[in-house]
């Protein structure tokens, strides 16, 4: 395929963008080459500036659900502009899209608009401590949860060592306060509160992770944190930023059954549009301003347009959606393992409804260690292989593959055919 326009661009952007990208995976540094800039989109399908396409499995990193350029959010969002852009002001469209979260989250009572992901976590954190009076938190390798300064720690080979920043500009004195146990390892939990339980304001954990890959949780692990967190008074965070609204109506807590106190969302709520939400028991809820002392605000929160594509792709949802997407999900992730199976190649596959991830490697993956065993150089090979073929997978060994609700026969069986032949020239 002929890239000359996309390699143009990212020469040009590198003048005036740090890196020539405003957000580092897109730099393709995970896999090499150059970067590919999009055009447009529409269903499952990207058009990139060479005029070439591509079956999309980014997805926007997971909003669009239902595909690009989803009509009844397009024109839902067409019919709002024309009616203004915001007004740093109530409107009723807020208040319609909170209804639609507490409706459909058992575990939501009040919800708060916010802008990004990372925002709504960071709020969830600051919160979570003015709620219980505590500071330090507990978070699991491999769960990304936006780049807020107390949220960037890694606690290193020791399991209970409290953690270091592992991003320059992130005081030690502000990570000190994070606790980064193993994904999946409920005996670790149960360790931490023995030694630092009254002292612990939250877990903040991805029920699903969606960023080391698509990791599901261990039978018993989610319930494991509910009883350790409600015995201490400690709030436990259910950061569903990516899988709300993706693996279920109700998210990760519907379909697994365990409730958090807070809950982060975003993408999907937004309809494609920059959003971001923070939920949860009412009596925590109440203590942001300007009910209570914990401050949050932003100026575009609950912009209109933004909450007008949300509200209009969650009315978009329903069982038989979820059934299907799940159904779709399954046919890519088993095809491709029946396709490392044909060419001898190790892959394990690990899948949600909506998410699926592939790693190189022999054997499950249930937490950050396993994914750091797979073979990422087979990874680049399998992505620029694909690109070639036409099939656009996340640049980066560490990302989900996201399914919408546009991919169907034509899209499975194409990708699949492209998959057989990239295993076969994998070395």
């Amino acid at each position: 395929m002929d890239h000359d326009k996309s390699a143009n661009l990212i020469a040009r952007a590198e003048r005036t963008i740090p890196g020539g990208v405003n957000s580092p995976v897109r730099a393709f540094k995970g896999v090499g080459g150059t970067p590919v800039f999009f055009a447009s989109g529409q269903g499952a399908w990207l058009t990139d500036v060479d005029g070439n396409r591509y079956i999309d499995f980014v997805g926007s990193w997971g909003p669009m659900l239902q595909g690009h350029a989803f009509p009844p959010v397009i024109e839902a969002v067409r019919a709002r502009a024309e009616r203004g852009l915001g007004f740093g002001a109530p409107s009723e469209i807020e208040v319609e899209l909170a209804e639609a979260v507490v409706e459909r989250f058992p575990a939501i009572e009040k919800v708060r608009m916010v802008n990004s992901g990372t925002e709504a976590t960071m709020t969830a954190i600051r919160l979570s401590r003015g709620h219980t009076g505590r500071d330090m938190i507990v978070k699991f390798q491999g769960c990304y949860h936006g780049h807020a300064d107390a949220l960037l720690a890694e606690a290193g080979s020791g399991l209970l060592t409290l953690g270091l920043p592992n991003s320059p500009g992130v005081p030690e004195d502000t990570a000190k306060h994070t606790l980064t146990l193993p994904f999946n390892d409920a005996t670790a939990v149960a360790a931490a509160f023995e030694r630092y339980g009254e002292d612990i304001a939250a877990v903040i954990v991805e029920p699903v992770a969606g960023n080391m890959g698509c990791v599901p949780p261990r039978d018993a692990f989610l319930e494991a944190l509910r009883q350790l967190t409600a015995e201490t008074g400690t709030v436990l965070i259910f950061d569903e930023v990516i899988t709300g609204f993706r693996i279920d109506s109700a998210g990760a807590q519907g379909c697994y059954g365990v409730l958090p106190d807070l809950t982060t969302l975003g993408k999907v709520i937004g309809g494609g549009l920059p959003v971001g939400a923070i939920g949860g028991k009412a009596d925590i809820m109440d203590r942001l301003a300007p009910l209570g002392p914990v401050y949050q605000a932003g100026t575009l929160s609950g912009n209109p347009l933004a909450m007008t594509a949300g509200l209009a792709m969650l009315e978009s949802l329903d069982a038989a959606f979820y059934e299907s997407l799940a159904s779709m999900t399954d046919r890519l992730a088993d095809g491709m393992t029946e396709v490392a199976e044909a060419h001898r190649v190790p892959l394990a596959v690990n899948r949600a409804c909506g998410m699926f991830s592939l790693f190189f490697k022999d054997g499950g993956v249930e937490n950050y260690d396993d994914v750091a065993r797979a073979d990422v150089d087979r990874y680049r090979q399998f992505f620029h292989g694909m690109l070639d073929q036409g099939v656009y997978f996340a640049p980066s060994a560490f990302e989900t593959a996201f399914v919408s609700g546009a991919h169907g026969d034509t899209e499975v069986v194409r990708t699949l055919e492209a998959a057989d032949r990239v295993f076969a020239g994998l070395e």
